[in-house]
This record gives structure tokens, sequence and C-alpha cells, in this order.
């Protein structure tokens, strides 16, 4: 009896306190727990978009399962994967169904997924049901944002917002299949290259108001995953004096810090150095960017080597046309290939785009053949 109340103390000693911020010592014990993360940032390639992913009409298991065989066969054990607060709005009961098949099939491969609430990049008008189809030669041109513009604006969808958030933790806060949910994708991001003509003109100050409320409504959930959002553009992460109100909200309320970079080994040495004071774990949940020095092989040396989590961005080529760069929207590649691929790592048959490529990432995550 003796030996199992020390247990249990001992135990409670490294849990998170549910309800409130895990302190940094909460938040290193479980990371200390974790093996080296790696991943890449999931949509199957027969969906343009998280609704597509995850509506009824185009939910398609099939491909999930059989494009997660090719992450795992890279040693790949986690994915960061969107959510849709429409999802909610449509069919809270089937979203959370196809999301727990999701998460089933996660768990078949040895992933455990880092979900994303909310997102304010590209699309600013999403609609629920049937998607448009993508603009030939154009990056992630049917992808939309959450919440979308309208509701962003609008006080009265709080209510929902917050449904949303605290009904989808609330299912799965105990669920070990899930490593972590990330917030808030780049909520400061206006999109200038792409829709910065018809976002909401007061767009940062709505989400600054907004983000604290998601980390409230996140907690207040009590999951036992550890909550996040990245931070992804700024002159100096460790300097209080030059981050927004968004940027102290993410690193002041996230139990771990996640950020992005699509930058050289140097930059990304850099931001390494600026995270580190903050004494959490560090997720860099997108990386991979070809043509602007963000590879495979300059990064995950790096991050292996200080035990950074690597989520590239993209799996397999497809309906999102994220294998296309982003001066796309300027220039669309229509009947050329982008040479280099900007994101991705296979064909749609499951071939890889560079073999060598996918040799060097089993060799760094041990699955080499």
């Amino acid at each position: 009896m003796i030996r199992l109340l020390l247990a249990f103390v001992l135990a409670a000693a490294v849990l998170p306190a549910q309800g409130s911020r895990w302190t940094a010592e909460m938040a290193q014990a479980w990371y200390a727990r974790q093996p080296w993360l790696v991943g890449a940032n999931f949509l199957p390639s027969t969906a343009g978009n998280q609704l597509e992913m995850f509506q009824a009409a185009t939910w398609d298991p099939k491909t999930i399962d059989r494009e997660l065989g090719w992450a795992a066969s890279l040693g790949m054990n986690t994915l960061r994967v969107y959510l849709h607060d429409l999802l909610w709005k449509q069919d809270s009961a089937g979203f959370l169904k196809r999301l727990g098949e999701f998460l089933g099939i996660c768990k078949k491969h040895g992933i455990r997924p880092v979900l994303v609430f909310f997102d304010s990049c590209w699309d600013p008008n999403p609609k629920p049901g049937p998607q448009r189809q993508p603009t030939p030669g154009v990056h992630n041109s049917v992808w939309v944002q959450s919440p979308g513009a309208a509701m962003l604006a609008d006080d009265k969808a709080i209510p929902h917002l917050r449904e949303y958030v605290i009904g989808t933790i609330g299912s799965f806060r105990s669920d070990e299949r899930i490593l972590a949910w990330d917030l808030w994708n780049e909520p400061d991001n206006t999109n200038d290259s792409s829709y910065g003509k018809i976002e909401l003109k007061n767009k940062k100050e709505r989400v600054a108001k907004l983000l604290p409320m998601v980390f409230q409504w996140a907690r207040s959930a009590k999951p036992a995953q550890p909550l996040t959002s990245g931070v992804w553009v700024g002159p100096d992460w460790s300097d209080n004096s030059k981050l927004s109100a968004i940027q102290r909200t993410q690193l002041n309320e996230s139990d771990i810090i996640s950020f992005h970079n699509y930058e050289n080994a140097q930059s990304f040495q850099k931001r390494l150095a600026e995270l580190k004071k903050y004494n959490r774990p560090l997720l860099c949940t997108e990386y991979m960017a070809r043509g602007a020095g963000s590879t495979f092989e300059a990064i995950l040396p790096i991050a292996k080597q200080n035990k950074v989590a690597a989520i590239n961005w993209g799996l397999v080529k497809g309906k999102s046309q994220t294998h296309i760069p982003w001066d796309s929207w300027q220039q669309p590649y229509v009947n050329r290939e982008p040479n280099p691929w900007h994101h991705d790592i296979f064909l749609p048959d499951g071939k890889p785009y560079r073999q060598p490529e996918v040799d060097f990432i089993r060799k760094m995550t041990g699955k080499a053949r």
C-alpha cells in the first residue's frame, strides 16, 4: 500500500496542473517522455482544405490510411492536422466521429498528431459543403481561414467558437493518441500576397482580443495534452519589447513553444537561440521550402542535435498544390512543374519526389533500410 501511494505521489508530481498553464518544469518533464518528434503537416492528397478532409461527403479514410503508411515508413511519429470551426457548426457529432476515426488510423501507424483549431492563412471567406476546385498552378488555392472574416468580426460568433474549442477538447482531453493542441496557426498573418485586399481591416486587433480567450477556453476543458500557438515572424523572439500583443500571448500562454522557419540552417539556429530563453520544449511546426534553403538535409541534423521537434509542410502532392511555390499567386505555374518542388515528399502513387531525400530522412529517424 505504501509503495502504491508513493507511486501515485511521484506520478502526480510530473503531471500538468489541468486548467492552468504548465510550469516550465512540467513541460520539460512531459517532453522528456517523448521520442524525438518528426512529422509533416498533413492533408490527404484528395482534399484541398480542412473542410474537404473532414466533411462526410469527402471523408477519405482509405487514402489517409495509405498515406499515413508512407509517413510511418519514413520514421515519422507525429503529424500536424488542421480542423475547422465550420465542421463543428455543420455537424459536430459527425465531425467528432470522423476525428476519432482519424486518430484510430494514426494510432495504427504509430503517429500522434498535433491538432490545430484556428488558422489565419489564405481564403478569409470559408463556406461549408462542396468546395471549389483548385486554381491551376497556384499554391494552396482553396485553403480557408478559421474563423472566416465575417465570424472573426462578430462578437456574436464567440459562443460558437468557444463551444467548438471546449467541445472538441472535452471529447478527447485524456486521449493519448493526441500529442498536443495548436490553438491558432499564424494568427497575425494578413495574407498580403494573396487575399490581402479582401482581408478584415482590423484583423490583428480582433485576433489579439480572441487569442487569450481561446487559451482560456482550451484550459477550461482541462486537457491532458499541452497547448501551443506558434510564432513565425518578427526580428527577435527573445526581446519582449519587439513582440506584438499576439506574440506575447503566444509565448506567455503556450505550455510548449512552437515556431515556423522556412529559411536556411543559419536562420533556424538563430531562432532556436532566441527561443531557448523560455526554457520550454521547442517544436518547429512548419519548415521545408527547398528553394529557400530550408531542406531536410539542412534542418533535421540541427533539430535532432537539439531535440527540437521537426514537422515539415506537406507529405503527398495533391489538391493543395503545395509542391508549387508561394510566388505562384503572382505567376501561376500553369503547364510547368516547379524545380525544385516547394513542399511535399511523395507523388500520389507513393513514389518519392527525391529518393536520396527520403533515404536521408530514414537515416535521421533510424528507419534506414
